[in-house]
């Protein structure tokens, strides 16, 4: 079912008993113009649901490009999901969510409101986020912690050795070395100046969200 004010791209697949752009599941809705704007090449399979914007954020939920959405998945209201992205079966988000391309949620993972996961990072199977994933990590259990980065979902992409190397040695300086956040980050900024490849982890980590997983 389609309904609402949705604008949807080229060539989705939308199966069948999908529900996209009815109206959020948020008490404070009140029947304001809100919208759903879909992309092109999104695959969105069987009882899949995503919800429209409300008046208090967005006003918008906004799917990318060339997203597959498994079974059962869930796209809460003024939710933004980049391009690229893998939903396993009965993965969940709740409002206010931004997912940053290429993530793979894994099933039944949720995502708490307002949380941010990063570009090319990875939920495990029944993770339960109440923070922010950066970009490339691997996070699991409930709450999700850290347990490394997406080195395997990189070479697939066509990251070349010396990228994944220094991913891998961004993580470190995080997670591993005892550093604060905020010095973790001065590094990584200097450090990005010749490995371009922590640009975007750089800048994850300038905004401060709900902070990160730890």
């Amino acid at each position: 079912m389609i309904d609402g004010t949705t604008t949807i791209g080229e060539r989705n697949r939308i199966f069948p008993f999908a529900s996209i752009g009815l109206v959020s599941q948020d008490r404070k809705y009140a029947g304001e113009p809100v919208t759903t704007t879909i992309g092109d090449d999104n695959v969105i399979r069987e009882y899949v649901s995503i919800h429209a914007g409300t008046a208090g954020d967005r006003a918008d939920t906004r799917i990318g490009n060339g997203n597959w959405f498994l079974a059962y998945t869930h796209v809460a209201h003024d939710c933004v999901v980049g391009n690229h992205t893998t939903w396993s079966n009965n993965a969940q988000i709740a409002g206010h969510v931004h997912v940053g391309d290429w993530a793979v949620l894994g099933a039944y993972a949720g995502v708490h409101q307002f949380c941010r996961v990063g570009e090319h990072s990875m939920l495990a199977a029944g993770a339960i986020v109440l923070q922010d994933v950066p970009p490339y990590t691997i996070v699991q259990g409930y709450p999700a912690v850290p347990k490394g980065t997406n080195a395997e979902g990189l070479r697939r992409r066509g990251f070349t050795p010396e990228q994944v190397l220094a991913v891998r040695r961004a993580y470190k300086a995080i997670y591993r070395e005892g550093l604060t956040l905020e010095d973790a980050r001065a590094r990584l900024e200097r450090e990005a100046e010749s490995e371009p490849v922590l640009a975007p982890l750089v800048a994850f980590l300038s905004v401060a969200g709900r902070g990160i997983v730890r």
